[in-house]
């Protein structure tokens, strides 16, 4: 898929590196036709590691996608350059009175504050009410799904006893639906997070439906309205050594971490883990573009929130 960002993007090069096609800006102006619009709240804090996984995860469309990096203006991280920021990212303020085929909330590392304790919650919350109206389909990350079930749907996370941290593997409920279009019946989802949403209060809701789960990390893949959201409780878009790299990282901060799950062959942490979902995570991501944003988005990109809700 031609993704078009900012020609001097670190993350462009990496993609670039790995064969993904990436359209710089001058050839997709020469291009009669109109790409998707596809904003991304980036709220993790390694800003550059998940501009690299997204972009992964959004390479296999024949598409043309516009990408839109956003951060927010009431809390600016240190991990990330603000340079960095400055030249590649945009705030809400900057997008507020634009529409976007597609909008990527991504999962933040505040799982164990309530919503309202953190710094950039009332932002966040214009952002996932301003999306009913200006964006055609948003996918929720993790904590950003358990976010937007909170905010839009009144579901209140769970702190869990231990960390969900690893491999876990799921079963489609509902075959259906496109969203999990070429899945198979059961496959493996990284999770890394503290709090859990109980099943059966997004049961109870008309309004969701529940798409795969795991008997061990729970509910993994929820739809509302045809589509237009769609909740993704763990982590599709990890790469290989991330899990990896957060246990290494807690360890060496003396930190309470359990191994991860399913991941190390052997549950040795010195050998390769072995790489089970990338198939399954390009899918939920082409699915995304293809069924709940190309074919529902109007060709006028300012059409979008005139059509039925």
């Amino acid at each position: 898929m031609p993704i078009k960002v900012q020609n001097d993007l670190p993350a462009r090069q990496v993609v670039i590196d790995e064969n993904i096609f990436v359209m710089d800006e001058n050839r997709a102006m020469s291009q009669d036709i109109r790409p998707l619009k596809i904003a991304i709240l980036n709220l993790m804090p390694l800003k550059e590691d998940t501009e690299v996984h997204l972009l992964r995860s959004l390479s296999n469309t024949p598409l043309q996608l516009d990408i839109t990096f956003l951060t927010t203006a009431t809390y600016v991280g240190s991990n990330t350059a603000k340079s960095h920021l400055d030249q590649f990212y945009l705030t809400f303020d900057d997008v507020k009175d634009k529409k976007f085929d597609g909008l990527i909330i991504t999962g933040a590392p505040v799982e164990q504050m309530e919503f309202e304790e953190v710094l950039y919650w009332d932002e966040l919350k214009q952002i996932m009410e301003w999306s009913l109206t200006n964006v055609t389909s948003t996918i929720h990350i993790c904590w950003g799904a358990q976010a937007a079930l909170y905010y839009h749907y009144g579901i209140p996370k769970i702190p869990l006893s231990e960390k969900m941290f690893g491999l876990f593997r799921h079963k489609v409920m509902n075959r259906r639906e496109p969203l999990v279009r070429g899945f198979d019946d059961e496959f493996y989802m990284p999770h890394s997070r503290h709090t859990t949403v109980s099943r059966d209060a997004i049961a109870a809701h008309p309004e969701l439906t529940i798409m795969a789960e795991s008997p061990e990390a729970g509910v993994f893949l929820v739809m509302a309205k045809g589509g237009r959201q769609i909740f993704v409780m763990g982590h599709p878009e990890y790469d290989r050594i991330t899990l990896d790299k957060e246990y290494k990282r807690d360890l060496a901060k003396g930190l309470p971490i359990a191994m991860p799950k399913n991941y190390y062959p052997d549950n040795d942490p010195t050998k390769k883990p072995l790489l089970l979902w990338r198939a399954h995570a390009n899918t939920l991501y082409t699915n995304w573009v293809n069924y709940y944003v190309y074919q529902a988005t109007p060709y006028d990109v300012e059409s979008i929130g005139k059509q039925e809700k």
